[in-house]
């Protein structure tokens, strides 16, 4: 199989393994929209991010410890992640808007579109990064994600205002990439 070949059809299933996470995450917003209603409309997006990263946090905590006390898993809190960025994104599209409450019809399309933005960028940087994140390992990831997190922090501390460097929507977006990674390998046994 040649080269460029082989790229190819592990793009297409690197879609295809992408949109299988993105639906569990999004049965999952669905049912706790459902139970909650948005509750989460009135998190800041510096509350989002310290979400995020109480769940980053753990996971690490728990790759290096080498065992947990809580029952959750790791994989639920990468789909928390997933979810959270994804919050955040609406949190931004939305701006201004004061409603608190938006029901899941309204909502849908919103993290539709995220979850859509984020795949064709995830679709981008394969092309040219060639899948190189299958040779990384979850712990790596994991890291990358915690990196993330603490540049959106300094983000956030200087009123969103950047110089050179990504928004918080594009790290959001790479945070949700990452996270899919994690649990596409998980699923693969690898870690």
């Amino acid at each position: 199989m040649s080269g460029h070949l082989h790229i190819y059809i592990l793009e297409d299933q690197t879609v295809s393994e992408y949109r299988d996470v993105i639906e569990r995450c999004k049965e999952l917003f669905a049912n706790k929209t459902r139970d909650y209603g948005t509750a989460w409309r009135i998190l800041r997006l510096s509350s989002i991010t310290d979400q995020i990263f109480i769940k980053a946090q753990r996971i690490r905590s728990i790759q290096e410890k080498g065992q947990q006390r809580v029952a959750d898993d790791i994989q639920g809190e990468f789909i928390g992640i997933i979810n959270y960025c994804v919050l955040g994104i609406i949190q931004i599209d939305l701006g201004d808007d004061p409603r608190m409450e938006l029901n899941y019809e309204e909502l849908e399309p919103m993290y539709n579109k995220a979850t859509g933005d984020t795949l064709a960028l995830l679709q981008d940087k394969n092309h040219d990064y060639g899948e190189a994140w299958r040779e990384m390992r979850v712990s790596s990831m994991t890291d990358i994600i915690l990196m993330k997190l603490l540049r959106v922090k300094q983000i956030e501390d200087n009123d969103g205002k950047t110089i050179v460097s990504e928004g918080i929507r594009a790290n959001y977006q790479d945070m949700i990439n990452y996270s899919v990674f994690c649990l596409i390998k998980m699923k693969e046994g690898k870690s």
